[in-house]
């Protein structure tokens, strides 16, 4: 029995409109080779100049997860020759990284289990991304456009130790930095990817030899990479040989890790301060500014909703997986329970259950029958304004359930309000007792044997005719009686009142 020990080296593209040291935009998916200019090519003689705004969102990312943001920072040349830098170092940082020894709590279920762990982070540190190659048979294409891409890199200590925990960090990490909008997330853009570092050892000895998984990007292959990559070392030791530290390759074909390189260590790299680029000195109006981006963080607002409006854990959970549909959710109930005062209004908590049901449900097949991501749902036509209108309704007993269903689909197709449809088709419930009567009346006329069939018949019996008959009360009124009312009507029709 061996203890494991995982540390995650994530990097993430901040959402900067220019480059981190130039001001060549910052884009995915433009014509190669586009985005480019002197100084992220690394022409001789140009000067690189700081993107404040890079520095900002680093910032935030380090408060987010608790680090310190030193006095001072500066970068550092980070030396290595390879065909995607093309000045042949990286402008980094390593001795003053933005962010310093932080921490985050890791929650969540593994195996049906809930767990919650301490996680510490050595450093987040901003630099520029390399370029990127496309390997084509015999030929390698280079394309620089994202090279001098503003990229942070987020470094934990080998805290975690299973596979599971690793992508339980990377899903927390993706939906914090989604919700403070600085990184889009998106693992197959590229946007965000991780190197993943993993030793065991025998219990109490400390640190094995580390070997590295390098560029996974998805979660689920940084949980298969690591379990497999400490089934790989335990199996070595088992039979008496030595892990080599190494780079190694996740292959997702074969589902196993595969050698790459040695693994270097970091004097090859031979940094020394970047000697075109002046040492940041962050005043008070800077960390003032970072400290009104921030945002209320996921995890804080998963526990608040429990509190707030009695949601399930896993409903709380589902409605802030992204900021979007939790703002939705938010601005939605606040519309519900403000009606109160215009007797449509219902409790905070009953409005949250109904629209968290509405939202989970009907919403979220809508929303992938039409591709919408949740992050769009700021323009979405079912503003929230009207669910809080259709649930509101549907609670009130105003429409039915059926008619509520057709009524979220002409929202959406036609971009109006539901109680302008409800009332121009004529799906609002028939609430007053006399028109209902009428249609008891008439439905009675026209099915006498069941009516004595019922009055004579035991309990059971009895609860199958009634049903039947306020069915066909139903029927006669096209769905539009209201249920309940219609129901007490023909109880009291059975029993002679």
């Amino acid at each position: 029995m061996y203890e494991s020990f995982i540390g995650l080296e994530v990097h993430i593209h901040l959402l900067t409109k220019t480059k981190v040291f130039c001001g060549c935009r910052s884009a995915f998916g433009d014509e190669p080779n586009t985005d480019v200019c002197p100084v992220c090519m690394g022409y001789p003689g140009v000067l690189p100049s700081l993107n404040i705004e890079a520095m900002r969102m680093g910032c935030m990312v380090a408060r987010a997860f608790n680090c310190r943001i030193p006095e001072k920072t500066w970068f550092e040349r980070k030396q290595y020759f390879y065909p995607d830098m093309p000045k042949n170092y990286q402008i980094s940082q390593f001795a003053s990284p933005l962010g310093q020894q932080g921490s985050v709590d890791i929650e969540g279920k593994i195996g049906g289990k809930y767990i919650k762990k301490r996680v510490r982070i050595k450093e987040c540190h901003l630099e520029e991304d390399a370029g990127k190659m496309i390997h084509t048979g015999t030929v390698s294409l280079l394309d620089y456009n994202r090279a001098g891409v503003s990229l942070l890199e987020i470094v934990t200590e080998p805290d975690m130790e299973t596979g599971e925990e690793a992508e339980l960090f990377i899903h927390q990490l993706r939906r914090t930095v989604r919700y403070l909008g600085v990184c889009d997330g998106d693992m197959e853009k590229g946007s965000l990817r991780a190197d993943a570092n993993v030793s065991i050892n025998f219990p109490g000895k400390g640190l094995g030899k580390k070997v590295e998984i390098k560029n996974l990007n998805s979660s689920r292959f940084v949980k298969l990479g690591l379990n497999y990559e400490i089934a790989r070392q335990g199996a070595l030791l088992d039979a008496g040989k030595t892990v080599v530290q190494e780079t190694r390759l996740w292959n997702e074909n074969r589902d196993e890790t595969q050698s790459m390189r040695k693994k270097e260590n970091a004097h090859d790299y031979r940094y020394f301060p970047e000697p075109d680029l002046p040492v940041f000195i962050p005043d008070a109006a800077f960390l003032r500014s970072v400290d009104e981006a921030m945002v209320e963080l996921p995890l804080e607002r998963v526990k608040r909703m429990i509190a707030e409006y009695g949601l399930s854990e896993e409903q709380a959970d589902l409605i802030c997986e992204e900021k979007a549909q939790a703002d939705y959710f938010e601005a939605a109930v606040a519309e519900a329970a403000a009606g109160k005062a215009a007797e449509r209004g219902l409790s905070k908590k009953d409005a949250a259950a109904r629209i968290a049901n509405w939202l989970l449900q009907d919403i979220k097949h809508i929303l992938g029958r039409e591709g919408i991501e949740l992050r769009e749902l700021g323009s979405f036509r079912l503003n929230p304004k009207r669910l809080a209108g259709l649930v509101s309704m549907s609670a009130a007993g105003k429409i039915s359930g059926k008619n509520a269903k057709q009524i979220l689909e002409a929202v959406i197709k036609e971009d109006r309000d539901p109680e302008v449809i409800a009332k121009e088709r004529g799906w609002e419930l028939i609430s007053d007792p006399a028109k209902i009567a009428g249609a008891v009346k008439a439905v009675a006329e026209t099915e006498t044997a069941t009516l004595t069939e019922a009055r004579a018949a035991d309990d059971k019996r009895r609860q199958t005719l009634t049903a039947y008959l306020v069915g066909r009360v139903l029927s006669a009124t096209g769905g539009r009686a209201d249920p309940k009312i219609a129901g007490k009507q023909v109880e009291e029709l059975i029993r002679g009142e």
